[in-house]
């Protein structure tokens, strides 16, 4: 029986990133250059995100693809030059997978087109001439073993190929990762944070759904540094980090957003809510006594301020994130280690 082709095509998840990237590609007639696949993956993968959102105005004005307006893309929104390159190595040896695979179907084709013209000879030999039926029934033996030995080759290559795109979508994940979470703590970072902020908010203002932000500092923390050792800085950032991130698991989202600073996003849910998820993370973080690892010398306690705003109708992420700032400053202000809420918080704390 011939090998089912299509069976062994149907999309499994290994192939659906790269299939609808190059589907979206070609749809919108974007060259396919590793830059430009780069850009239509974090496209594909975020269409609501920053360069998302330029994509689909691009789209809605008709405006072409050029080179010139894809390297003005990628310029603007695409990542380090680290994770750029990862991105487009992988992007190419993903493209030349795709590309083999699709080649190995082609000849697959051209076999079953070759197999069924010599089906259709022997139908005619034998309406022909019905005395030649041995000649007949080995020329169609062979075909047949030529079939299955083709198909058992496609089936291998098909096989290698899903290990292989397995193993690059799994390394493009991992480099998404890494470019939107931060090294030291492991919580997202503040690029990330920042992108799912607009992302939140245009999401609250379509369904009407509150959403609350959170702005958190370690109190004093240069004096904790300048006395203990930026690398003991290092340990408590970690845990205060590890504390934040209990509470701020999916749908919230916690960050560290640069330095001693942590923010935290509660969609759906409001000021008040979040003011009592910041006070039990304020009241844990300072009932510890820390101890420093290498010489097991007491640290004494760390405090936290944190300020809090929940957002209003109309209120972009920008004007969100003023407002969590000002609450935050307010506590530092007002003698630390306490919660602030914003006074323009619909409803109060």
């Amino acid at each position: 029986m011939p090998f089912d082709i299509e069976s062994r095509l149907r999309a499994p998840e290994a192939y659906s990133l790269a299939r609808d990237t190059l589907d979206a590609m070609e749809k919108h007639k974007v060259w396919p250059t590793s830059q430009n696949f780069e850009l239509w993956v974090h496209f594909v993968c975020d269409p609501t995100g920053p360069l998302g959102k330029e994509i689909r105005r691009i789209i809605a004005q008709g405006g072409p693809f050029t080179d010139t307006a894809c390297q003005d893309l990628a310029s603007t929104y695409l990542g380090s030059a680290k994770l750029t390159t990862e991105i487009q190595d992988t992007g190419d040896a993903l493209t030349k997978e795709l590309q083999s695979v699709s080649m190995a179907v082609k000849a697959a084709q051209k076999s079953s087109q070759a197999y069924g013209a010599t089906l259709q000879q022997a139908s005619q030999s034998l309406e022909n001439d019905p005395a030649d039926l041995r000649e007949t029934v080995e020329t169609l033996a062979a075909a047949t073993r030529q079939i299955q030995k083709e198909n058992k080759a496609l089936e291998a290559r098909l096989t290698e190929s899903t290990a292989e795109v397995i193993r690059l979508r799994e390394h493009l994940e991992q480099v998404r990762r890494d470019a939107t979470t931060d090294g030291l703590t492991n919580l997202a970072n503040r690029k990330s944070f920042d992108a799912e902020l607009e992302r939140m908010s245009d999401a609250a203002e379509a369904e009407g759904m509150p959403l609350t932000l959170a702005l958190l500092d370690i109190d004093h923390f240069k004096t904790f540094n300048d006395t203990w050792g930026h690398q003991t800085g290092d340990q408590v950032l970690r845990y205060v980090a590890g504390v934040i991130g209990q509470s701020g698991a999916d749908p919230r989202i916690a960050a560290r957003y640069g330095g001693e600073e942590f923010a935290l996003l509660f969609p759906g849910e409001t000021a008040a809510t979040a003011f009592n998820v910041l006070e039990m993370i304020r009241i844990e973080v300072a009932s510890r006594i820390l101890k420093r690892r290498s010489t097991n010398e007491d640290l004494g306690a760390i405090t936290l301020s944190a300020g809090l705003a929940e957002r209003v109708k109309g209120e972009r992420g920008s004007e969100l994130l003023d407002r969590a700032d000002a609450a935050l400053y307010a506590s530092k202000r007002n003698g630390r280690n306490q919660v602030t809420s914003s006074d323009n918080t619909a409803g109060g704390v």
